[in-house]
C-alpha cells in the first residue's frame, strides 16, 4: 500500500475550500464557468497538462464547458478520470456553516468533518482525486498517461459531455478503464462496486386549459364546480401512465445470468435495515427478501417526479390554466427507454387525458459490462488493500452517462474508499478520515495498472 503524505490532507483541504465557494448550479452559468477555467488554470500549473479543449473555446451557448486536459508521461497505458463540477442549490437555513462558505467541525459520531455543498458529491471527491494524482505526479511514482475530463451537467443529464464524446473521431482515444472517483462507503459500510449504471430520461408532464375545458387565464376559485381545474386533469393523468399504488415502477424485468449470480454473493451481505437507516426511511414499497428486494430495485424502470406545480405558482384562490410535473425516467440497462415513452405517449392519447402533453428534454440508456473488464479488478484490489470487503453489484441504481464512454474503455466505474453524507441535502459533509482513505484508494487504484 502506498502512502501518502501528511501533507496531502491539508492541501486537499485548501482546494477543497477553494472550489466551495462557486455556486456552480443548473442556471448559473457565469459561476460554473469560472470554475471550469479555474480547474483548467489549476491542472495546467500544477500537473502540466495539455488543454485538450480549452474552455475559452466553447460556446457560452454549448452550456457549462468541459474541462478535458492530458497528462502525458509517454507510458504505454492509459486510464481516464472522470469528475464533475457542478453541485445542486442549497440555502443557508439548518446549516452548521453556510454551504457556499464550508468548514470543519467535529461531529463526535464521526470525527473531524468538511461541511460545504459538494463535500460529498462531489467537489470533496474532486479536490481529493486532483491532489491524489499531484502526489503521484510530483513523486515521479505515475505510471500511466492520464485523461481527465470534468463537467458541470453531471446532476441534469451530462448532455454537453455526451456530446462531446459521441464525436468521430472520439476526443478521447481508447483507454484501459474510465474511472468516476467518489466516496463509494455508503453510509459508512462496505464500498460498494458497480458493473454498470441505470439510464435516465428527463421531461415533463403539462396539462393546459384549452377545449377540453380548463381556463386559458386564471380565475377565481368559485368557479371549481363547473370549470374543469388543470391540476385534478394533470392527477388524472399521471395516475394512467404510471398508477400511484405501483409507486411509478412502470416494468421490472427478471434478473438473469452474470447478474443474478452476482446477487447471489450481495444478498447475504445485505442488511434492508441498514440500508433504510442510511435513506432516512421505515420500510421498503415491497415486503421481500433481500435477493427479491434487490432484484425489484435493479430491474425497475421506474418513473420519479421530482415536482409538481401549477402557474401563476403561488396562487390560492384560484383554478390555474397551466399545471406541469416534472418527471424522471429511470431505466436499467436491458430496458428499452424509447419504448416505454412511446406505451406513455399512446396512455396518453386517450381522449379523456386532452389537453395533458408528455415532452421529454433529455434521455441515454443503462449500460453495464463485465466483472472481468479491465480497472474492475484493480479497483477491488485497492479496496483489499486497506482491508476493504467490497460488495459487487451487477449494475448501479443511480444513473450516470456510462455508455457514453463505451468508444473509449469497456468499464465505467465508480469507485473509492471513503464516507461522507447528506449529499444534496443539509449539512452535506466528508468526514477527513474518508477522505484521506478515498485518496489512498485512488492511488493505489491508478498503480495497478
Amino acid at each position: 500500500m502506498t502512502g501518502l503524505p501528511h501533507s496531502i490532507q491539508a492541501d486537499t483541504l485548501d482546494l477543497l475550500e477553494a472550489l466551495t465557494p462557486f455556486r456552480s448550479v443548473a442556471g448559473n452559468p457565469d459561476e460554473q464557468r469560472q470554475l471550469a477555467g479555474w480547474l483548467e488554470a489549476w491542472l495546467v500549473t500544477e500537473l502540466d497538462a495539455t488543454v485538450v479543449l480549452p474552455v475559452a473555446d466553447q460556446p457560452e451557448a454549448h452550456g457549462p464547458p468541459l474541462v478535458h486536459v492530458r497528462i502525458d508521461i509517454d507510458a504505454p497505458a492509459t486510464v481516464v478520470l472522470y469528475n464533475m463540477y457542478d453541485v445542486m442549490p442549497a440555502s443557508d437555513e439548518g446549516w452548521d456553516v453556510p454551504p457556499f462558505s464550508g468548514g470543519l467541525r467535529h461531529w463526535p459520531d464521526k470525527g473531524e468533518v468538511y461541511i460545504a455543498r459538494g463535500a460529498e458529491n462531489n467537489k470533496g471527491p474532486l479536490a481529493g482525486m486532483l491532489m491524489a494524482v499531484r502526489d503521484l505526479w510530483l513523486t515521479g511514482r505515475l505510471t500511466t498517461n492520464i485523461d481527465i475530463l470534468l463537467e458541470g451537467e453531471e446532476e441534469i443529464g451530462s448532455g454537453n459531455l455526451r456530446r462531446y464524446l459521441a464525436q468521430q473521431p472520439c476526443p478521447i482515444a481508447p483507454a484501459e478503464a474510465v474511472l468516476f472517483p467518489s466516496l463509494c462507503e455508503y453510509g459508512g459500510g462496505a464500498p460498494r462496486v458497480y458493473l454498470g449504471f441505470t439510464g435516465m430520461t428527463t421531461g415533463r408532464l403539462t396539462v393546459k386549459g384549452g377545449s377540453w375545458g380548463g381556463p386559458h387565464a386564471a380565475i377565481h376559485a368559485s368557479n371549481a364546480a363547473w370549470i374543469a381545474n388543470p391540476a385534478w386533469r394533470l392527477v388524472e393523468a399521471l395516475n394512467a401512465i404510471a398508477p400511484a399504488h405501483a409507486n411509478g415502477v412502470l416494468h421490472t424485468q427478471p434478473i438473469a445470468g452474470e447478474a443474478a449470480d452476482l446477487l447471489d454473493d450481495l444478498a447475504p451481505q445485505f442488511s434492508i435495515r441498514d440500508e433504510l437507516m442510511m435513506r432516512r426511511s421505515e420500510r421498503l414499497t415491497i415486503d421481500a427478501a433481500p435477493w427479491d428486494a434487490l432484484a425489484h430495485l435493479l430491474g425497475s424502470a421506474v418513473l420519479t417526479i421530482p415536482e409538481i406545480y401549477s402557474s401563476p405558482q403561488g396562487g390560492r384562490g384560484i383554478i390555474p390554466p397551466e399545471a406541469c410535473a416534472e418527471l424522471a425516467l429511470r431505466t436499467p440497462p436491458g430496458i428499452d427507454h424509447r419504448a416505454l415513452l412511446d406505451n406513455l405517449r399512446q396512455r396518453l392519447a386517450d381522449p379523456s387525458l386532452a389537453g395533458a402533453q408528455l415532452s421529454v428534454d433529455d434521455s441515454y440508456p443503462g449500460y453495464r459490462f463485465s466483472i472481468d473488464d479491465s480497472g474492475v479488478l484493480e479497483l477491488l484490489n485497492s479496496y483489499h488493500q486497506q482491508g476493504a470487503r467490497p460488495q459487487i453489484w451487477p449494475w448501479a441504481p443511480g444513473c450516470a452517462p456510462a455508455y457514453a464512454f463505451a468508444p473509449v474503455a469497456p468499464a465505467f466505474l465508480i469507485g473509492g474508499l471513503g464516507y461522507g453524507g447528506n449529499a444534496h441535502g443539509i449539512n452535506e459533509f466528508v468526514t477527513l478520515r474518508g477522505l484521506a482513505r478515498f485518496q489512498q484508494s485512488l492511488s493505489d487504484w491508478l498503480l495497478g495498472f
